[in-house]
């Protein structure tokens, strides 16, 4: 096997999640350093919601996006670096100020079923002389001919790939094929997937949507991620390069950064894992950046963080409701107190 794969490390974005976006310009600026050395691809840097991100709603990091994107640049020699926005979170303005900074590529990141609403971050992005690549998230909520509609609709504004974004790690392999496989025979540009670990499917996921003919894929160090994080990247480049792909970064110097220079950075809280709540994640459906917010609401109301990502999953949430975390939750405390009463009552 020969099949080129350009691999994407999310360490410094999706991983922010793992950690409530608190990594300083420092550690961000150790962790590229040693991802450069190791020949990775593409870094992406930016909050976890993206440029913009850093916010009540979504949780503030610990320095502005510029300061991020300052630390960083001077470290990536080969090493592509990649923004992420959000229509509605991120603007013209942080899209202009990563450009000033050196970025390469920027990642636009929208619903499955809401293409329609990026086309003008293209056409900005594109002009601007950046590579574009689209995201589609929480692509377990769409059928694979809706999410053909939508990536035609960003090859049609000038995506230069479009991703699978499988948001809550709620997808199997065989869906994965069919999204990532309808994609690839479809459109004229590179497919790209990524993949959340919620169902342990992180690695065999990644593997189906290459073997569909994805050519680019994300992942992190250690697995860092929303939820119980993303493709374990240091794995990712290990299989692949047992697999017989065509990959550039260095199996040692990844497994490196991960231990040497990521680990002592992070608290073993901050480790993802999949455990009973992350696991509901998947089997939800609900989007991975929930988990954290769901765990602080669940113990302020009492309330197993499990039958709040339940309902969440039933209410089919998509990123930027994060305020229904505790909607859900009080209702379900009133539920339960009310129960309780009655029951009190009926003994009386």
């Amino acid at each position: 096997m020969t099949d080129e794969v350009r691999m994407v490390d999310m360490t410094l974005r999706d991983g922010m999640h793992a950690v409530d976006h608190q990594f300083t310009p420092e550690e961000m600026a150790d962790v590229a350093a040693a991802l450069d050395a190791a020949n990775m691809d593409v870094v992406e840097v930016s909050h976890g919601d993206g440029m913009g991100g850093s916010s009540i709603n979504y949780g503030f990091a610990a320095a502005d996006t510029e300061e991020y994107l300052d630390a960083v640049v001077p470290e990536l020699n080969d090493t592509e670096l990649s923004v992420l926005l959000l229509p509605g979170i991120g603007t013209v303005e942080e899209i202009d100020m990563a450009i000033d900074r050196g970025a390469d590529i920027c990642r636009v990141a929208t619903h499955v079923t809401e293409a329609d609403i990026s086309e003008d971050h293209f056409t900005y992005v594109k002009d601007r002389g950046l590579e574009a690549n689209g995201l589609l998230m929480l692509s377990h909520m769409a059928e694979p001919e809706r999410i053909l509609h939508e990536a035609e609709l960003m090859q049609e504004y000038g995506a230069d790939a479009v991703y699978v974004m499988d948001s809550a790690g709620a997808l199997l392999p065989s869906d994965v094929r069919d999204r990532v496989g309808l994609l690839a025979d479809e459109l004229d540009i590179e497919v790209g997937y990524h993949a959340h670990n919620n169902l342990g499917l992180g690695i065999g996921n990644t593997l189906a949507a290459l073997d569909a003919g994805a050519t680019t894929v994300d992942g992190c160090l250690r697995g860092l991620g929303a939820g119980s994080g993303n493709a374990q990247i240091e794995v990712l480049v290990g299989v692949l390069d047992k697999a017989g792909y065509d990959i550039n970064p260095d199996f040692f110097g990844v497994m490196d950064a991960a231990e040497d220079v990521l680990v002592p950075m992070i608290s073993d809280d901050e480790m993802p894992e999949l455990d009973n709540d992350s696991l509901m994640l998947g089997y939800a459906g609900v989007y991975s950046s929930f988990l954290r917010h769901t765990r602080r609401v669940g113990e302020k109301y009492d309330i197993d963080p499990r039958e709040i990502l339940v309902e969440l999953g039933e209410m089919e949430v998509v990123g930027g409701q994060e305020d229904l975390i505790t909607d859900v939750a009080a209702r379900l405390a009133e539920d339960r107190d009310a129960g309780t009463a009655a029951e009190a009552a009926s003994d009386d």
